[in-house]
């Protein structure tokens, strides 16, 4: 398994707005291609900076070759839907992982 992790920091006044529109559009947008299995929502509880906000996104795909007919395929327009629209209140970083195992008590 691969996850594709998409971490994004945004300014809190724009938060509310833009996790709504992440929720409802670009997550759905990114599932409709067929590629991902799953997205899970993690907001980071630890931002030193109180303006503010960081979120990860870990999209969950079975292998290397999904991502990356993700990335030639969709995620150039999908990207440039989101820098469009709040171009200048968001950084964005994205890290790509395979899932090793999972340990459970």
């Amino acid at each position: 398994m691969i996850r594709y992790n998409v971490t994004v920091t945004v300014q809190k006044t724009d938060f509310n707005e833009w996790i709504g529109w992440m929720k409802s559009k670009h997550i759905p947008d990114v599932l409709e291609t067929g590629l991902f299995e799953s997205c899970e929502i993690q907001r980071h509880l630890n931002d030193e900076n109180d303006s503010v906000v960081t979120v990860t996104f870990s999209y969950q795909c079975q292998s290397l070759e999904s991502l990356e007919m993700y990335q030639s395929e969709y995620a150039r327009a999908l990207q440039k839907e989101h820098t469009e629209r709040y171009a200048g209140k968001f950084k964005a970083n994205r890290v790509v992982a395979a899932i090793e195992g999972r340990l459970v008590k």
